[in-house]
């Protein structure tokens, strides 16, 4: 919904309102008095339709087409309820801003889970009983078939998804890179490398590279000497760094022949593997498994019709529907099943999932109560770094 249309929604009833009023001022306003009846029903009618109108605001890109086709036709067909798409980059700022002024014109925003958790916490977030969520698919109730660190007072995560590195195999040459120290060789494999424009992923990254197990990442992290032991491996490759901060950047970098290497969301290369045929190469050591959802904004005007699309987004159907268009798994444990074949190309899923065994056997799970805790902290530290 555009500001124009949350604008549209609050004076008309007012308008309205003051039909009557205005009719019985004008002259002649017995004859006018029809037409301002039907021009008062006319604006029901639109505010009415409004109504029915949700705002979704996601990442764009394959993720977006991925939930389109694997449950909002589905949820529109259903439901009479028209869902418009938004891009965003993650983060709190505007959400904050539409609550602090009492504007919200976003109903529904898929969050990473510490945004999910840190917003939740400022009163930003609308709260969610996980007993109001459809059971699972085998009839296990939500808060059972829901995996555990993906349940907050906001709301449920519906997916997991990883930060990996990809190189282009028609490009690397004849050595291929094996871990994520590799990343930061810029001696064996020169070249640019891509990056999120962000510390989320990058430190942790940065920590396992220099040797740093990873069951000991973010108690190093949680150490001054940690952190700059991070910045300091970041500051080895940092002049050879191409910044991306939307998930579609990176596949282009890598076709374009812009970076040797990037790291990326598993999803967007698996639809660059899958449907275009490009030859990218996942590194899975040291992937940073990740998991995000849906939550609805304090102050929504579209209560009611954002928690019926958030508890349709959550049933087991829809979240294994998209993990058949893009390889991001299902937080519901019953959803795990419903997965066979890409929709399309008839792909095997099961290889290209970030939570498969053999996928998941050296992935770093993020700490996503350390990043709350510390997000604004790092967020603020890595701009300092950047601006150096």
């Amino acid at each position: 919904m555009t500001r124009k249309d949350a604008a549209k929604r609050i004076l008309l009833p007012g308008l309205v309102a003051l039909l009557p009023a205005l009719a019985a001022l004008l002259p002649g306003r017995r004859a006018l008095l029809p037409g301002l009846v039907a021009f008062s029903l006319l604006l029901c009618g639109h505010a009415s339709a409004q109504e029915r109108t949700l705002t979704l605001v996601s990442w764009g890109g394959a993720y977006a087409r991925a939930c389109e086709k694997g449950y909002i036709e589905r949820f529109e067909r259903e439901t009479g309820i028209d869902v418009q798409i938004e891009d965003y980059n993650g983060g709190l700022a505007q959400i904050r801003a539409q609550v602090d002024v009492g504007n919200v014109y976003w109903d529904v925003v898929d969050m990473e889970l510490p945004d999910m958790v840190r917003g939740c916490d400022e009163g930003l977030l609308v709260p969610i009983d996980v007993d109001e969520l459809a059971p699972g698919a085998d009839g296990t109730p939500a808060a059972d078939d829901i995996s555990e660190d993906g349940l907050t007072e906001c709301g449920p995560t519906n997916l997991y998804y990883s930060t990996v590195v990809v190189y282009n195999d028609a490009r690397i040459g004849t050595a291929k890179p094996q871990t994520i120290a590799d990343f930061f060789d810029l001696e064996k494999f020169p070249g640019r490398r891509g990056m999120r424009r962000s510390p989320l992923a990058n430190l942790e990254f940065a920590l396992i590279a220099d040797g740093v197990p990873l069951d000991e990442v973010y108690a190093t992290l949680d150490t001054e000497a940690g952190v700059q032991r991070a910045f300091r491996k970041l500051d080895s490759i940092k002049d050879r760094i191409v910044w991306w901060e939307a998930g579609a950047q990176p596949p282009q970098m890598l076709a374009d022949g812009e970076v040797v290497m990037t790291t990326a969301y598993n999803g967007r290369i698996f639809n660059a593997q899958v449907l275009e045929g490009q030859p990218f190469v996942i590194v899975w050591d040291g992937q940073v498994l990740d998991t995000g959802g849906l939550v609805i904004v304090e102050g929504t005007r579209n209560l009611e019709a954002a928690k019926e699309f958030v508890r349709f987004a959550n049933t087991a159907r829809a979240m294994a529907d998209v993990g058949r268009y893009i390889s991001y798994s299902p937080s519901r444990r019953s959803a795990l099943d419903l997965i066979s074949t890409h929709a399309e190309t008839g792909v095997d899923m099961e290889p290209h999932m970030p939570t498969s065994p053999e996928n998941v056997s050296r992935a770093l799970h993020n700490d996503w109560e350390w990043w709350s805790d510390n997000g604004e902290e790092m967020n603020e530290r890595f701009s300092t770094w950047l601006a150096r």
